[in-house]
């Protein structure tokens, strides 16, 4: 008899990460519990990590449960055949369509690559990719539990959001280039099984890759509340520009999950309203992890075209918006 061969053997996957994780910081959490105690600094940074994780949490798994079952029950067969045929109907139909359809930016690339095509189909196509992590309800709540009495942040994110996919849309319509996208269309893990398994896959890749973004993301907000001099903060919020640029610089580098975002926003209190909510505006439009997706369901040079016009598009359309809606505080 054979010896089994190295392919043979049991992989270590995600879940064996996560039991040893938790294994391992169970066994050390006295120690880690004196440490945090008997360092300000520390303490500080676990109780605004674990504030936004928590409050964040449950929006992240009903977002997930939302695009798993979209992944499984509304095929883009069907959702093409609801795209009307006039350019300027199907572009705003795309967008405003994004709100029906909840899921964080990971779900929506691969879905608005299934749905590309030519002419106005590709622009619709476009243009729900980038409403549909920014304006559903599930984001929206978000929005309004993260920023109790500011109702005006929520109408914000939402108009500004829309109208930046919207334009976008437009753009590739009038600009764009089929030679552009040089990847075909991938294939989806599980597409062939089940609803049930299409579900269970879909829900269960979106949740890791979003929680460990929010992960990073509560992170770096707790590292700025420590490690950044309240001088800083007081000299963004002295130089509104000045603080703009650096909040949308900030949402690429974070690329944060659109379910998310919003409590990692509240939690830069020392900010005005106006940049965090560009900061709300571009992370889920434009970023590291989305630019690495588009060129890898798009292309390359797709990619290195639309993003840097959508980060553009996305911060003018979130000032212009948030200079009306919420004004300069």
């Amino acid at each position: 008899m054979a010896a089994p061969t190295s392919t043979s053997r049991r992989r270590i996957g995600s879940m064996h990460i996560l039991v040893i994780a938790v294994v391992g910081l169970a066994l050390v959490g006295g120690t880690l519990r004196t440490f945090v105690a008997g360092t300000p600094d520390v303490a500080t940074a676990a109780t605004v990590f674990c504030g936004i994780f928590v409050q964040a949490l449950p929006f992240l798994a009903l977002g997930v449960v939302i695009s798993g079952a979209v992944a499984a029950f509304v095929t883009p067969d069907r959702l093409a055949r609801w795209v009307p045929r006039r350019p300027a109907a199907a572009i705003l139909a795309a967008g405003v369509g994004g709100a029906a359809l909840p899921g964080c930016e990971c779900g929506s690339v691969p879905i608005a690559r299934r749905l590309f095509g030519d002419g106005t189909v590709g622009a619709a196509a476009l243009t729900f990719m980038l409403a549909a992590p920014a304006i559903n309800p599930v984001v929206l709540v978000a929005t309004a539990v993260a920023f109790p009495g500011e109702p005006a942040m929520v109408v914000a994110r939402c108009v500004a959001s829309l109208i930046t996919a919207v334009v976008m849309g437009a753009l590739w319509y009038r600009f764009g280039q089929p030679r552009w996208i040089t990847r075909r269309m991938p294939r989806t893990p599980g597409q062939d099984g089940s609803r049930f398994t299409v579900f269970s896959e879909a829900a269960r890749h979106d949740f890791l890759q979003a929680a460990s973004y929010l992960v990073i993301g509560a992170a770096a907000a707790a590292a700025l509340h420590v490690l950044v001099p309240s001088w800083v903060f007081e000299h963004l919020a002295g130089h509104l520009l000045l603080g703009i640029a650096v909040m949308a610089a900030l949402a690429v580098i974070l690329a944060l999950c659109s379910e998310a975002d919003a409590f990692v926003a509240a939690s830069l209190s020392m900010l005005p309203l106006l940049p965090r909510l560009v900061f709300l505006v571009v992370g889920p439009a434009v970023d590291i992890k989305l630019f690495a997706m588009q060129a890898g369901m798009f292309g390359r040079a797709f990619a290195i075209r639309f993003a840097p016009v959508t980060f553009v598009v996305a911060t003018l359309t979130a000032t212009c918006v948030g200079l009306l809606v919420v004004g300069n505080r």
